[in-house]
């Protein structure tokens, strides 16, 4: 047998699955490292607050503490609000908010890959389109509450104006980045202008579209609490119109925290079917 051959290197095959075993262990030390550390936050933060309100630094009556805030959901999980059981009022604040983001994104998605695709329409519609994003949408909710009344109408409208304009923004960049080469490439294949939007401009878009889908939600609830705090009969907006008339700090927080988790429930839903969609893609390394 020559030098050559024995000087060659051999790789040790066995040796890769022990470094991806390693990085695998090290990534469950890390997560489980990350979440002590956010509970440890949560921890300190509200004991701090706690601490401080029962020791009059900060006035309790203004500030409320974490205890009270939790008496409060306590109150409205076993005995109800003055409107109903706090299940109602989550679902009427819920549904509004689906009903306008599933609007808002549905419209937003078409306006957009159409004004993306179609450079006359861009130019003819594109400054109508800055004047009304330059106006705050959040003033437009009494005036929906003159027009629809206090019914869910005007909360779903409140909503859909929030969601319409990020949405709207992202499908039409998405549907402007799409590789030339691509679309040349569809075109010399036969494909039509329809076929070429499907199949190519769509797909390619839509992860633009999905991340302002994650921020769009939240500006969905956020138009569903504002409408229902200016005028409504049932809703977590009505239940912080209720506890700020009464002076009740311990009702306001309470129905933030209660619109915090209804707000996390969704991103966790959302970020679930994105991963699902677009479990092509590689993982980031870096998270």
């Amino acid at each position: 047998m020559s030098p050559e051959v024995l000087s060659t290197p051999v790789v040790d095959t066995a040796k890769v699955p022990g470094r991806a075993q390693s990085r695998a262990q090290a990534a469950r030390r890390r997560k489980v490292v990350v979440n002590a550390a956010r509970v440890l936050v949560l921890v300190a933060v509200l004991g701090l607050w706690e601490g401080l309100s029962r020791s009059k630094i900060i006035d309790p009556f203004n500030f409320s503490m974490p205890s009270q805030i939790w008496d409060q959901i306590s109150t409205w999980v076993m005995h109800g609000t003055a409107q109903g059981s706090l299940g109602e009022q989550i679902w009427a604040t819920l549904q509004e908010a689906l009903l306008g983001w599933v609007i808002g994104v549905v419209a937003g998605v078409l306006f957009g890959i159409a004004l993306g695709r179609i450079a006359f329409l861009a130019d003819v519609l594109g400054p109508y389109v800055k004047v009304l994003n330059s106006i705050p949408r959040i003033v437009l909710a009494p005036i929906f509450v003159i027009w629809f009344g206090l019914g869910p109408a005007s909360k779903v409208a409140s909503a859909v104006v929030l969601v319409f304009f990020p949405v709207f923004f992202n499908a039409f960049q998405g549907a402007r980045e799409v590789d030339h080469n691509l679309v040349a490439n569809a075109r010399i294949l036969g494909a039509g202008d329809r076929r070429v939007t499907l199949q190519v401009v769509i797909p390619s878009a839509t992860s633009w579209i999905f991340t302002s889908l994650h921020v769009s939600f939240g500006f969905a609830l956020i138009g569903a609490i504002v409408g229902e705090y200016i005028g409504a009969t049932k809703g977590i907006g009505l239940l912080v119109a209720q506890s700020q008339g009464t002076f009740n700090a311990a009702g306001v927080y309470a129905a933030m925290v209660i619109l915090a988790a209804v707000a996390l429930v969704a991103e966790g839903a959302l970020t679930f079917a994105e991963r699902r969609i677009f479990r092509w893609k590689p993982a980031n390394s870096g998270h």
